[in-house]
C-alpha cells in the first residue's frame, strides 16, 4: 500500500521559507499597476542619478592633440558622486539575500562614507563656461568629441548663439531641442532630467522625516495609551490643523527659498497621519502574546516597540508613505508654480509656470513638465494601491 503525501507537503522549500516581506513584494509585482509605477520611478531614479552624463554641455570625451580628456568628470560635484555610489550599492544589495535592515544599514553607511569623502576630494571648477567646448569644436581644436545624448546643461542659456529664448520643439535647425527651450533659452529636456532630482529628493526626504516622527510618536501613544495617548492625540490634532502650503509661503517670505527648508517643513507638518496609523496598529498589537513575552523577558522599550511590534504593524505605514511621497512632490511643484520655489535650479513646477508668463500660451512648457508631474504622482499612487491590495487580508478573501 502506497502512502499518499498531501499536496502542501510538496511545496518547494524556497516557497515555504519565503519571508512575509518577500511574499508581499511578489504579490505587489504581480499587479500591472505596480509594475508600471515602479518602472516609471526607476526611470526617474536613473535619470536623476546619472543626469550629469545624460544632459550636459560638457563632452564625455575629447581628443585634442592625441590626448584624451573627460570634461564631464571634471565638473562632477560631491552630490553627483554620492548619488552614483548609493545607486550602484542599492542595485548590488537588491540581488543579495540578506535582511532589509542590514541592507538599509549598508546603504546608509555607503552614502555617509561616499558623501564625506567626496566633500573633501571632489572640487569642480567654480567658474563654468558652457559654450567654450562648442566654440573650440567649431574652431577645429578637437580631433574628436563624444557628447552626452542631450548636449546641453540645465543652466546653459546658449549665450553664444545670441538669439535664444522661448522656442517650440525642433524649431531651430542650427540646434536641436527635442522639447523646446524655456524663456532664457535653456533646453527643456535637460532641465526636466535634472529637475527629477529635486522631485525625488523632496519626496523621499520629506516623507522620511515624517515617517520617523510619526512612528516614534504613534508607537508611544499606542503602547502606553492612557495619558500619553491623550496628550499625543492633542499634538496630532494641532499639527493636522496647520496648512502646509501657507506655512511654506510664510517661511519663503521671511527666510528665502531653500530646498532643505521645504523638505523639513513638509516632513514636520505631515507626520500626524503616520502617527495615527502606527497608534492604531500598536493598540491592537500590545495585547499579543509575543509582545507580553518580550516585556516579561525584560527587553528594553525600544526593542519591544521597534523590533517586535513595528515589523508586524508596518503594512499601513508603507501604503501611506507611497501616497505621502506623491503629496510632497505636488507641494513643491505648487510652490514653484506660484513663483516661490527655487530660484536657479530647474523644477517641474517652475517650468510649468513659464507656460503662461508670456502673451501667448507655450504649450510645450505646459505639456512636458505637467506630464512629468502627473506621471510621477500617478506612479506613486499605483504603487500605493497595489501595496494596499497586497496587504489587506479582506481584499485577499474577496479575491
Amino acid at each position: 500500500m502506497t502512502d499518499t503525501v498531501p499536496d502542501k507537503m510538496l511545496t518547494p522549500p524556497a516557497r515555504r521559507s519565503r519571508s512575509y516581506g518577500a511574499q508581499v513584494a511578489r504579490e505587489v509585482l504581480l499587479r500591472w499597476g505596480a509594475r508600471v509605477g515602479l518602472a516609471w520611478i526607476g526611470i526617474l531614479a536613473a535619470a536623476a542619478v546619472f543626469a550629469p552624463f545624460l544632459a550636459s554641455s560638457h563632452p564625455w570625451l575629447i581628443l585634442e592633440q592625441g590626448t584624451w580628456s573627460s570634461p564631464v568628470l571634471r565638473y562632477l560635484t560631491a552630490t553627483d558622486v554620492t548619488l552614483m555610489a548609493g545607486f550602484c550599492t542599492g542595485l548590488v544589495l537588491l540581488f543579495l539575500s540578506m535582511s532589509l535592515s542590514r541592507k538599509l544599514l549598508i546603504l546608509s553607511g555607503v552614502l555617509v562614507l561616499s558623501g564625506g569623502l567626496s566633500a573633501f576630494t571632489v572640487s569642480p571648477p567654480k567658474l563654468v563656461i558652457y559654450e567654450q567646448y562648442r566654440e573650440a569644436e567649431a574652431a577645429g581644436q578637437y580631433d574628436r568629441v563624444l557628447r552626452a545624448p542631450i548636449p546641453y546643461s540645465p543652466k546653459d542659456y546658449l549665450r553664444d548663439f545670441g538669439d535664444t529664448g522661448l522656442e517650440s520643439p525642433l524649431a531651430d535647425e542650427r540646434r536641436r531641442h527635442w522639447l523646446g527651450t524655456e524663456e532664457n533659452g535653456a533646453d527643456v529636456l535637460s532641465r526636466m532630467v535634472h529637475a527629477s532630482r529635486i522631485a525625488l529628493a523632496i519626496g523621499f526626504i520629506a516623507t522620511g522625516i515624517a515617517l520617523v516622527i510619526g512612528v516614534i510618536v504613534g508607537g508611544l501613544m499606542g503602547y502606553f495609551s492612557g495619558i500619553v495617548d491623550m496628550i499625543g492625540m492633542r499634538i496630532v490634532e494641532i499639527f493636522e490643523a496647520i496648512p502646509t502650503l501657507f506655512l511654506l509661503l510664510t517661511f519663503v517670505a521671511f527666510f528665502g527659498r531653500s530646498l532643505y527648508m521645504m523638505m523639513i517643513i513638509i516632513g514636520i507638518t505631515s507626520w500626524s497621519g503616520y502617527a495615527r496609523y502606527v497608534r492604531a496598529e500598536f493598540l491592537k498589537l500590545r495585547e499579543q502574546d509575543y509582545v507580553q513575552a518580550a516585556v516579561a523577558c525584560g527587553l528594553p522599550l525600544r526593542s519591544v516597540l521597534f523590533r517586535h511590534m513595528l515589523p508586524n504593524g508596518v503594512a499601513p505605514i508603507l501604503v501611506a508613505a507611497s501616497f505621502g511621497v506623491a503629496s510632497a512632490i505636488l507641494a513643491e511643484a505648487t510652490l514653484s508654480f506660484l513663483g516661490l520655489g527655487l530660484v536657479d535650479d530647474p523644477s517641474w513646477g517652475q517650468m510649468l509656470n513659464q507656460a503662461v508668463q508670456s502673451s501667448s500660451f507655450n504649450w510645450w512648457m505646459a505639456a512636458f513638465p505637467g506630464g512629468a508631474i502627473f506621471l510621477t504622482v500617478f506612479a506613486y499612487n499605483l504603487v500605493g494601491e497595489s501595496l494596499r491590495d497586497a496587504l489587506d487580508p479582506y481584499l485577499k478573501k474577496k479575491a
